[in-house]
């Protein structure tokens, strides 16, 4: 049983905050509509804890290996085992692996075993483990997550290797202008200080460079600051939700990230419906792999249209920030009676979709920063020259004459 931290509102409309143990969300919401209050949010405190949590990658090679074992007719305890003393793997994920091994051999289901790990195991796995137990089809199970998070595990590579040349040009970018405005700069000073008049654009960047010579130290501990406090606001849920919508209006990059989160869900809720779970069960724990608190956000609405029962598509046409076609194609499984296949569909087109939507990103943000980089550096060069020029020029006159 988790420990939720929750924010609600009481039936006066005044918001409430408070600890209270429950099976999952759905139980919490129960739990405090007997007591009058409605939920806003929650947070589970195991897993704000949690200490390290496993890759998707490690996750989908776990998964791959358990179902291959099982599937084999190995016993769960010599495949956790064999898991466990795999030398390849890191040093904390053997130690979590070791703690699921000890907790079964104590008797613990599987399921609640990865619970107990701190939140190092997702609430999706766990509870798609848990409908496996009672369905006795374990090794298909693990299979399909391995799919899952290999597929999870594809998508965020090909995402951090498509961002990570941009990156790399924005930082040597702010890194050249920081080397020549603190040490090419103050060597040419000494230049321009018999120069009786400086051009505008010299000025500027003298004015500069001073102004980071001077108050370099402090400029930095306000820049430390500032992040420090902004890492701080994001904590604040309401100011998270307020990013996370903020996110979705950004041009270009908006689209995408609706792509991915409308992928993500697709492909959680798809695993999720597979094992067994009621809609209303899966739906509550498919929003917290969205990675958007403001979808999330949005999730009690739909929750509470599916129990007044509205069908799921009508549902989640209400959410905001999911591509409208999401609410097409269940309302086409719906129909046909296949939706986890026709999710799996729309996930696979999705991933398709955020790839080359990436690429497209890229290829505007990489020449723009070339540019960016450009006009300061011509800046620079141009400030420099400027007075040179006008010297020589002095100097050439004055002989002509």
């Amino acid at each position: 049983m988790a420990r939720y931290y929750y924010e609600a509102r009481n039936k006066k409309g005044r918001a409430v905050t408070g600890e209270m143990s429950a099976v999952s969300e759905e139980e919490l919401y129960q739990k405090l509509k007997t007591e009058g209050k409605y939920l806003i949010d929650a947070r589970d405190m195991q897993e704000s804890r949690s200490y390290h949590q496993l890759s998707p990658l490690m996750l989908s090679e776990f998964n791959r290996e358990l179902s291959d074992m099982l599937g084999a007719g190995v016993p769960l305890v010599r495949c956790l085992t064999i898991l466990s003393q795999e030398e390849t793997r890191k040093k904390k994920d053997r130690e979590i692996l070791t703690g699921v091994l000890k907790a079964v051999r104590q008797g613990e289901a599987l399921s609640d075993a990865m619970e107990q790990q701190k939140g190092a195991f997702p609430a999706l796995m766990i509870h798609m483990y848990r409908a496996a137990e009672n369905g006795g089809n374990l090794g298909g199970t693990a299979m399909r997550l391995s799919l899952h998070y290999e597929k999870e595990h594809h998508l965020d590579t090909r995402i951090k290797g498509a961002v990570t040349y941009p990156k790399i040009l924005a930082v040597m970018s702010v890194l050249m202008v920081i080397f020549i405005m603190s040490f090419i700069l103050p060597q040419l000073s000494e230049l321009f200080d018999n120069m009786s008049q400086l051009p505008l654009p010299t000025r500027i960047l003298f004015g500069i460079s001073d102004f980071i010579g001077t108050h370099g130290i402090g400029l930095l501990t306000v820049l430390i600051i500032l992040v420090l406090l902004f890492l701080l606001l994001f904590r604040i849920p309401a100011v998270r939700r307020k990013r996370d919508e903020w996110k979705l209006k950004i041009p270009v990059a908006g689209k995408l990230l609706s792509v991915i989160y409308t992928a993500r869900f697709a492909r959680s809720l798809s695993s999720l419906y597979r094992s067994g779970l009621p809609i209303v069960n899966a739906m509550q724990i498919a929003r917290r792999t969205i990675g958007n608190s403001y979808i999330e956000g949005q999730f009690d609405e739909v929750i509470s249209l599916l129990k007044e029962g509205h069908c799921l598509s009508e549902a989640v046409d209400h959410i905001n920030g999911f591509r409208k076609k999401l609410s097409s194609v269940i309302r086409v499984g719906e129909e046909s009676g296949d939706m986890a296949v026709m999710l799996d569909s729309l996930a696979d087109a999705f991933d398709y979709e955020s790839e080359m939507a990436t690429g497209r990103l890229i290829s505007y943000l990489e020449p723009a920063l070339i540019i960016g980089m450009a006009v300061i550096i011509g800046f620079i060069m141009i400030a420099v020259m400027m007075p040179i020029y006008d010297s020589y020029s002095a100097i050439g006159t004055s002989v002509y004459y």
